[in-house]
């Protein structure tokens, strides 16, 4: 479907499921890329199954972690993915070839790895119980953002649409807004429930389009600010939330919070079901509510870029959302007509001639006499959707699908390999060694593959004893932690453990 007709003349958002997809492990979070054309699904096994989101399929499967992926961001070209895992680890792959680039090792758990949405170069990873690290991958240096109360160190943070600013949040709700370059603060304001208490910061997600922002708080209020209106208010400003959107009737908590791709809508999951409720962002009304299987739970929420199309994972399987599509063969046909039964059909004298005799010949207008003009069929205009607002060009360079090799149902007998004398001369020992030298000649020389290089990160103060979310409470004997993840020496598909 042409991308310039996505502005369609109805709703904008996904009205019912539209089947899952199904990573044989653990579903945990996922990710489009900047074209909604791959999916990067973490998984309960350490796995992050990559799948093309138009053909359904999975492209790729990297076997990244040992232990559960926690959470997952495609650079802007689509050629590396960042990952973290619940073992403190946070990794840059290389997509095409599945490779891991560097390594870094923190002393808590991960809650978030972004990368800076015009610079590879730079992750922002937030920790737990720590202040928000900012890593430059080139020189493997990292800097640690300042926050407002030291005290205070449940701190999230997201770079804003274009990585000029970095917003974090702490949990007596004060929102600083530091530049990146220089981790200067530029703007900072307090956010407060009717009655001037604070609450807590869950999140802050920005739109990938115009300069709106939400945040997600203890208090179960959706609040969408513009950016604009933030900076120029300043230091210790008291910004009005454009909207406030929270769910009256069941008080309801959310999990996770997203923009839809044209930033109109915000879909939020709810944190006790697998509910997904819709709201138009200009007006502030509740427009739909997607109801998943009951009794799951939600871990997360993704809205495609370019489509009305919502991602979410529950009980270790993402389910897709999408519209309902209409047949409507009256669009290319205008004088069309579906008919109920069969009709008696009264053919036309000339109507199958080779030329039609009777037809006079028409005067040749503007448009017809313009016939014999050179089209040019090669030059690819830009596609809106795909480019920012401050650039003409698409990127040359992105990385929008994986080749795929094909599955052989009967492959013939080494077909890439030395013919089949060859092996057998070469081999006339029989037993455990002939089969291995069998297996080295048939799979050719291989290049050792590079060592990863891994840096561990220092931060003051952080304890170590903390454990992720998705693995349990600290300091409970029963804890999960030794479940998730495969157990050492297994392969990557092995067992998989319950989370939930």
């Amino acid at each position: 479907m042409n991308l310039e007709l996505l502005e369609s003349f109805g709703q904008n958002y996904p009205e019912e499921a539209d089947g899952t997809l199904d990573c044989i492990s653990m579903a945990l979070t996922c990710t489009f890329n900047r074209w909604g054309t791959l999916l990067a699904v973490g998984c309960n096994d350490g796995r992050i199954v990559i799948w093309d989101f138009l053909t359904r399929g999975i492209a790729k499967i990297i076997s990244a972690h040992i232990h559960p992926v926690c959470s997952l961001c495609w650079s802007r070209d689509g050629h590396k993915l960042v990952s973290a895992s619940t073992d403190n680890m946070v990794s840059q792959w290389d997509v095409l070839t599945g490779d891991c680039d560097q390594r870094f090792r923190f002393p808590s758990p991960i809650l978030k790895v972004q990368y800076h949405p015009r610079d590879q170069n730079r992750v922002l990873v937030c920790p737990m119980k720590s202040a928000p690290v900012m890593l430059t991958l080139s020189d493997s240096k990292h800097v640690v953002l300042p926050v407002d109360d030291d005290s205070d160190l449940n701190v999230v943070a997201s770079f804003d649409r274009r990585g000029e600013y970095i917003y974090t949040g702490n949990a007596k709700g004060k929102i600083l807004v530091l530049k990146t370059d220089t981790q200067d603060l530029v703007a900072s304001f307090r956010v407060t429930t009717g009655t001037s208490n604070t609450t807590a910061i869950k999140s802050i997600e920005f739109a990938r389009k115009g300069s709106c922002f939400l945040i997600n708080t203890a208090d179960r209020i959706i609040r969408v600010y513009d950016g604009r209106e933030i900076l120029t208010c300043g230091r210790d400003g008291e910004p009005e939330p454009m909207q406030k959107l929270q769910d009256l009737v069941n008080r309801t908590p959310w999990k996770k919070c997203c923009f839809s791709g044209d930033g109109e809508y915000i879909v939020a999951g709810s944190a006790r079901q697998h509910a997904l409720y819709i709201w138009e962002k200009s007006i502030g009304n509740l427009v739909k509510i997607l109801h998943g299987t009951r009794g799951e739970l939600l871990l997360d929420v993704a809205w495609h870029p370019v489509r009305p199309i919502i991602a979410s994972i529950s009980s270790g399987v993402v389910s897709i959302w999408a519209q309902n599509q209409v047949e409507n063969w009256s669009a290319f046909a205008p004088d069309f007509k579906e008919l109920d039964e069969n009709v008696e059909y009264e053919e036309r004298e000339s109507e199958f001639d080779i030329e039609d005799e009777d037809k006079s010949e028409p005067e040749q207008t503007g448009a017809d006499a313009a016939e014999d003009e050179e089209v040019d069929v090669t030059s690819v205009d830009p596609i809106a959707a795909f480019c920012s607002s401050d650039e003409e060009l698409e990127d040359s360079k992105a990385l929008l699908y994986l080749p795929i090799a094909p599955e052989v149902e009967d492959p013939e007998e080494n077909p890439y390999g030395p013919p089949p004398d060859a092996v057998q001369t070469a081999l006339p020992e029989e037993g455990v060694g002939s089969e291995k030298k069998r297996q080295s000649l048939s799979d050719g020389p291989q290049p050792p593959k590079k060592k990863p290089k891994t840096t561990n990160i220092e931060l003051q103060g952080v304890p170590n004893d903390e454990v992720h979310p998705l693995l349990g409470v600290k300091g409970d004997g029963k804890s999960k932690k030794k479940q998730a993840g495969r157990p050492k020496g297994s392969k990557a598909g092995g067992g998989i453990a319950e989370l939930l």
